[in-house]
């Protein structure tokens, strides 16, 4: 045999066995995200050390110098309360998400199924259709009045950091679910689709909202295909329309489909409400919790 048939050969034969492990380390990822929800301990862990991460990070590059009004523990105390509240209720709606998703696979019914989809073509599909789903609720609790009572609570923090992410009123984070159950139903997305966006949006989150600052030039770039940073702040600037604007969580595609993207200096930012919510307010729980409800809302 010759030198050169005995180098191709050996090559062939690594690259088979080189392609082996990679569908079995895929097959691996899948079966991990597939039984995810089963394990909230570790689904815990992305939340906990996402914050804990760009905590630490916020102090080392500081976009903006906050001013709290009193300490940043006391700010992260009141917004803690409100990612507590969300977690529970996303958790209840888990028992629905993970039934919603089980049907899909067994009545074939939603996008992958229709177009016999693969694996990472399912991935996809349901990563992209549950994303929308993150820009659409928003979208459109901007656009309602009513359903803008309850998420102003999210744009009424004044100090914007990592700890606002999750300060949802239970109503915008109720309704946040049942969209999320919507694009479940219309994209037919698996479990392990579900989770790997779920741990996706969890990190993106934390980063977007994190008082971090970014090199301009590498913001801008991460801005062409996700939510940057800067992105995101320009959506918490005090003033419409600047407040209206960047809606998406993970990817940038959809604000800038929909041409709902816009651009600020970050010098220039300002945050919280110019009406709405007295932004003195901003920390005190029980009013928070209520503003919604009153009578005398604007």
């Amino acid at each position: 045999m010759k030198p050169f048939q005995i180098l191709k050969g050996f090559f062939v034969h690594s690259l088979s066995i080189l392609f082996i492990q990679l569908l079995a380390m895929f097959q691996n990822i899948i079966d991990h995200f597939q039984t995810l929800d089963h394990r909230p301990l570790e689904r815990m862990a992305f939340l906990v050390g996402g914050l804990l991460f760009f905590w630490i990070l916020e102090g080392a590059i500081p976009l903006i110098q906050m001013q709290y009004k009193k300490t940043k523990l006391k700010h992260a105390a009141v917004n803690f309360v409100f990612t507590v509240i969300h977690l529970v209720i996303h958790t209840f709606l888990a028992v629905f998400i993970i039934k919603l998703s089980d049907w899909c696979k067994d009545a074939q019914f939603g996008i992958v199924y229709w177009t016999n989809a693969g694996v990472v073509a399912t991935i996809i599909i349901g990563v992209l259709a549950l994303d929308f789903s993150s820009w659409l609720v928003h979208f459109v609790m901007h656009k309602n009045k009513f359903l803008w009572r309850f998420h102003l609570i999210h744009h009424s923090d004044t100090n914007v950091d990592v700890t606002t992410g999750l300060r949802h009123h239970p109503a915008d984070s109720l309704l946040r679910g049942i969209f999320f159950m919507l694009l479940i139903f219309v994209s037919g997305a698996p479990m392990y689709s579900v989770m790997m966006y779920q741990t996706l949006v969890v990190v993106a989150t934390a980063f977007t909202h994190a008082n971090i600052r970014l090199n301009t030039a590498i913001d801008k770039l991460l801005s062409y295909f996700l939510i940057s940073p800067n992105m995101h702040k320009v959506h918490h600037h005090w003033k419409q329309p600047y407040t209206d604007s960047n809606y998406g969580a993970v990817f940038s595609v959809w604000d800038r489909v929909f041409r709902t993207f816009s651009h600020l200096n970050v010098k220039e930012l300002k945050y919280g409400l110019d009406r709405y919510y007295n932004e003195e307010r901003d920390e005190d729980l029980k009013e928070l919790l209520i503003h919604p409800f009153k009578k005398n809302h604007d």
